[in-house]
């Protein structure tokens, strides 16, 4: 992985303090590569060596036998060195959602970038402008004419590259129809400081899930990027235009409606997919549309909470909260109880039912033996961008469980 600047992690660090027992951690000198999981302290969050080299591999052998790029969104993570992993692998370049994220990637040299938004600030377009100067491929998003409008005015340095959002009634960000993503397509090209170079938008924000209705809007919606791509051919201004779309749900639908007209006009599909790099046990996996097949993705995030109190009959309190793990789609499942983090185990079911700042309730019925108070519950977790948010260092376990490596998350 691409090493991390110099710096320190003292007792106050967020993920420093909890995960390595609360020693100090200078990453000039490592001292904690090779410590076992069974040393560090909870509550704790582990990430997988093997499992996230066997999603990035994954992902990019997928995007390359369906003719694709892909330019992984980088939010879900926000660390450079994951993103460098994908890099490696292949990846086009690095997809973020703002301004501030774009620097962190400019800060760690990163010269490939998509915006999945809109420049609005007059001050961050004038940033942007620069950076386009200098020979950063930075390519943003526009759904109005207000929107191109503020970028012809404060793009002074360098000129912007511009993909124009279609969206949906009801969805997020993006014009509405494809007549109105047209008319914003031919004021980018009639800008002078301005490159339209692409089209497309974000199925995830109609459609959710894996059923034939979702999989319709998916479609749908898709078509009607390909329809607004065919007709804005004659206006893009670089050599070679694209069609972006796809998260980790619907990537095999935007290979499957996209690429067709982009073979048509020379042009190359972009997927964006972020959260398949760590995936999950939980709603990625419910939503991933390589589930089930010989390639699917392995969830490489694992929690790590430990018994606090026994209030009460078939109620265990843990030490994992909302601010240590994701709530927003689907609770934590317990998988196993053990005595220390990556332990001997034992069978237990239980199921986290709800979460407090610092503590979790387990409940689990009378057939099962009791958690002790100071055992550690091993957590399926569910949703990485709203765990790895929570944790400014995380370990990377090798395949004998001990620390092979350090996340830095810079959220």
């Amino acid at each position: 992985m691409l090493p991390v600047p110099q710096q320190l992690f003292d007792h106050s660090s967020h993920g420093a303090n909890k995960a390595l027992g609360g020693r100090d951690l200078a990453f000039g000198d490592r001292d904690v590569l090779g410590t076992p999981v069974t040393e560090l302290n909870t509550p704790l969050v582990t990430l997988e060596e093997q499992a996230l080299t066997h999603n990035a591999r994954t992902m990019a052998e997928w995007c390359r036998d369906h003719g694709v790029l892909l330019a992984p969104h980088g939010k879900t993570t926000m660390s450079p060195q994951l993103w460098q992993l994908q890099l490696d692998e292949g990846a086009w370049g690095i997809t973020l959602a703002n301004v501030p994220q774009l620097r962190v990637a400019r800060r760690f040299g990163h010269r490939r970038l998509m915006l999945a938004n809109s420049l609005t600030s007059p001050a961050d377009i004038a940033w942007a402008s620069a950076e386009a100067s200098e020979g950063v491929r930075l390519v943003s998003w526009a759904d109005s004419l207000g929107t191109v409008e503020l970028l012809h005015e404060h793009a002074e340095q360098g000129p912007l590259e511009v993909m124009v959002e279609l969206g949906g009634v009801g969805g997020r960000t993006g014009a509405r129809t494809v007549e109105e993503a047209l008319e914003v397509a031919r004021a980018v090209h009639e800008a002078p400081n301005l490159l339209l170079s692409g089209v497309g938008g974000y199925e995830g924000a109609l459609a959710h899930e894996r059923t034939e209705t979702d999989l319709g809007i998916a479609r749908e919606y898709l078509g009607r990027v390909a329809e607004l791509h065919r007709a804005a051919v004659e206006l893009y201004d670089v050599e070679r235009s694209f069609l972006s779309a796809g998260g980790s749900a619907f990537f095999d639908v935007v290979a499957e409606v996209l690429r067709p007209a982009a073979e048509e006009t020379g042009a190359d599909v972009i997927v964006r997919a972020g959260a398949y790099l760590v995936h999950d046990a939980g709603f990625c996996r419910g939503v991933s549309p390589l589930t089930g097949t010989e390639h699917e993705f392995a969830s490489a995030m694992t929690g790590w909470a430990r018994v606090v109190s026994q209030p009460e009959p078939g109620l265990a309190i843990v030490d994992v909260g909302r601010r240590d793990v994701s709530f927003d789609v689907g609770l934590p499942t317990v998988a196993a109880a053990c005595e220390v983090p990556g332990g001997s185990e034992r069978a237990f079911r239980g199921e986290v039912v709800e979460l407090n700042d610092q503590h979790g309730y387990v409940v689990y019925g009378e057939d099962q033996d009791p958690p002790r108070v100071g055992e550690v519950l091993r957590l399926n977790l569910s949703h990485p961008c709203t765990v790895l948010d929570k944790w400014a260092v995380l370990p990377v376990l090798d395949a004998e469980g001990t620390v092979a490596d350090l996340v830095t998350t810079y959220f």
